[in-house]
């Protein structure tokens, strides 16, 4: 239902700042009818009037109505989720049917990689490092609330506790188990899809780190490896998942 909503938002706002003219309800139903989205006058509507509530578009007297700056940001974080969901759908379709045995081996390996660079994290971890993995904390927990999600603040995560850890061999193994470039974006899909989140894990990670307690680090990101695990598991488990990818 949220997804929804948000591309009737989307192809609202998109034809509104395509349209060189402000633009009225009646044009912006008929782009929301050739896409899939067949409104009623009364819902389209009720729909311009929450954007213009939410301070997105802005009314030409009777013409129609055109984006304010916070509408072409809208449209911009809007059009961004949009392409990451479908690059997560395409790297998905395009895995192997043993797709979900791969995901859960990668994973499994993180887990006993990960576990200990969390541990000597904790050990050698300075007040800058810590103070730096907070701010990447914050950052992916203002972009989740924003709808941007926050692949590139997961790796940003993982790579600096390694880093933290200050073994070079571990470091190298996890780069390789990880191979962020591919399997971020999956996991980050799977995450949205299954409504999960990874911040509440960063959040008791980087608490452990903090409060110089390797043990509890450790803990920390087995339970948070656990977790992803868990999203994996309950993303094929769908019945709509059953069809392409059985036998995992």
């Amino acid at each position: 239902m949220i997804q929804h909503k948000n591309d009737q938002e989307y192809l609202t706002l998109k034809a509104i700042f395509d349209s060189e003219s402000p633009i009225g309800s009646g044009m912006i139903r008929e782009e929301l009818r050739l896409s899939g989205h067949n409104l009623s006058e009364a819902t389209v509507g009720r729909l311009l009037r929450e954007l213009h509530r939410l301070g997105l578009t802005h009314r030409v007297g009777y013409q129609g109505r055109t984006l304010t700056e916070n509408g072409l940001k809208k449209l911009e974080e809007l059009s961004e989720e949009k392409e990451r969901t479908h690059f997560g759908n395409e790297l998905l379709n395009t895995l192997q049917v043993s797709s979900k045995n791969e995901l859960l081996d990668i994973l499994v390996a993180r887990r006993v990689i990960e576990k200990e660079t969390a541990r000597l994290a904790a050990l050698n971890a300075t007040d800058n490092d810590i103070e730096h993995l907070r701010r990447i904390i914050e950052r992916h927990d203002m972009n989740n609330r924003s709808g941007l999600g926050g692949a590139e603040e997961d790796v940003q995560f993982h790579r600096l506790i390694g880093k933290m850890a200050g073994n070079k061999v571990l470091m190298a193994a996890m780069d390789l188990i990880r191979q962020d470039g591919q399997m971020t974006p999956i996991f980050e899909y799977i995450r949205k899809h299954v409504k999960s989140t990874v911040v509440a894990d960063h959040r008791k990670i980087l608490q452990a780190i903090a409060s110089r307690k390797p043990d509890r680090a450790e803990v920390a990101m087995i339970e948070h490896i656990n977790n992803i695990i868990d999203d994996v598991e309950e993303y094929w488990a769908e019945p709509s998942k059953a069809y392409s990818h059985t036998g995992n």
